[in-house]
């Protein structure tokens, strides 16, 4: 069973620091499911100092669940269990540990799911199938599993196509959509140029073992912003563990032919719950035309697109980012259950 109790720093492992190292002094809310699932929702930190989540221990929190289409996901459970469930859902190559930055500042009053998404992280890696209905598939069973009848679905770049095709395949399931960093994909006959598709070719000739520290994956992980570079090399390190095929696997069996078909704008008027757009405004992978498609298939969608930061805004501003998402979330739904 669920139990849920408030603790000082001095009575668990602290899973929230200051940018010194220091336990962060205001009280954080832990969540126990049996012996070892705990896990914050909250943390303040001090004017202009982020707070900073103890790596090690997060990554400590990770559990598994075996799947009936035969997959096993890794999650990490957080927040109040009690809660509106929110899942999150991170991108290509990337694993639960990506929204770490952003979990201190999100509510508590959030049930938290932070995902690793097939073929990442601890979860499993088959050879096939990658598609984004594969992916969104999982989604559902993980929740089926979790007991879970609707949640708030946030996902970045990869996760956003996921979560996208998730709210379209089962509304019923779904309260409300956060997209971070997507895109419909280019218009009808265009192809995708600019830095996604010189990093969709570096990807193409990748073998194993991957480096972390090699230009590749330094340029595929920069941020126009300063990020804790621990963090940044921590994610390096687990990105370059996926194998080159399944990096292969997802671009080949899902991104290619998503494009290729122009399937996620036909698909988008089948999303009907309230959904929220971010980007950053200096996204190198996701420029304005590729943001222009989901703009025009979701004109109703709430927008926000932070100044001067890349493709991971969450990690660049997690305080600015999650007081939007905090905001949409817990809205009163206006009329007709447009977006507030």
């Amino acid at each position: 069973m669920w139990v849920r109790r408030r603790v000082s720093f001095r009575d668990q492992p602290s899973l929230v620091r200051d940018a010194c190292g220091k336990a962060a002094p205001q009280f954080v809310w832990f969540v126990l499911l049996l012996p070892w699932l705990a896990a914050v929702s909250l943390a303040s930190a001090t004017a202009g100092t982020p707070a900073k989540i103890d790596l090690n221990t997060f990554d400590s929190l990770k559990r598994t669940v075996a799947l009936p289409d035969g997959e096993t996901l890794a999650y990490v459970p957080l927040g109040d269990p009690h809660g509106p469930a929110v899942i999150l859902i991170h991108g290509y190559t990337d694993n639960a540990r990506d929204w770490v930055p952003l979990v201190p500042y999100l509510s508590p009053h959030f049930r938290l799911i932070l995902v690793d998404i097939r073929g990442h992280g601890r979860s499993s890696k088959p050879d096939c199938c990658y598609t984004r209905f594969d992916f969104a598939y999982d989604i559902k069973l993980l929740l089926d599993a979790l007991g879970v009848a609707q949640a708030d679905v946030v996902g970045h770049s990869l996760g956003s196509v996921i979560a996208q095709t998730f709210a379209e395949n089962w509304p019923e399931r779904t309260h409300r959509v956060v997209l971070i960093s997507s895109s419909a994909g280019p218009k009808p006959g265009a192809p995708v140029s600019g830095a996604l598709a010189g990093y969709l070719d570096q990807i193409r000739e990748l073998k194993d073992p991957i480096d972390p520290d090699s230009p590749f994956m330094i340029g595929w992980w920069s941020s126009p912003t300063p990020v804790d570079p621990d963090f940044l090399r921590r994610q390096r390190q687990d990105s370059a563990a996926i194998p080159a095929r399944v990096w292969q696997a997802v671009l080949e069996q899902g991104l290619d032919p998503m494009f290729a078909s122009g399937e996620l704008q036909k698909s988008l008027p089948r999303l009907t719950a309230p959904t929220l757009l971010i980007w950053g405004s200096k996204d190198p992978l996701i420029p304005a035309e590729l943001r222009q498609t989901l703009r025009e298939g979701l004109p109703h969608a709430q927008v926000k697109i932070f100044d001067g930061l890349g493709h991971n805004p969450f990690w660049e501003d997690p305080r600015g980012c999650a007081e939007v998402i905090n905001a949409f979330l817990t809205a009163a739904p206006r009329a007709g259950g447009a977006s507030p």
